[in-house]
């Protein structure tokens, strides 16, 4: 499994709509179903600081989100573009690779 994890940091106004759109039903993971190995989106909300947001997007291989960058380009930028304005910043903060 392949794992990438994002920190968001939300304005407070935006909160329903980041997670409305970064949930595991929202317009993020509706984009990655569209491509093989997708395997789901976790959403979490920091409880010391709700505006402080994790997600953890979960692929077959790191090959098959490669893939999907490579077929779903475009579509991923304008996503992304739409939702810049939600947050104060985001963060990667890594690309991971489960080990047996």
């Amino acid at each position: 499994m392949f794992i990438i994890i994002w920190q968001y940091q939300v304005k407070k106004e935006n909160t329903k709509k980041f997670e409305e759109i970064y949930s595991a039903n929202g317009d993020w993971a509706k984009l990655f179903k569209k491509s093989a190995g997708y395997l789901g989106t976790e959403l979490f909300q920091d409880i010391t600081n709700l505006q402080t947001y994790l997600t953890i997007d979960r692929w077959e291989s790191e090959l098959d989100f490669q893939a999907f960058q490579t077929q779903w380009q475009a579509e991923y930028k304008l996503l992304d573009e739409q939702c810049e304005e939600l947050t104060e910043f985001e963060t990667l903060l890594g690309r991971w690779n489960l080990k047996h």
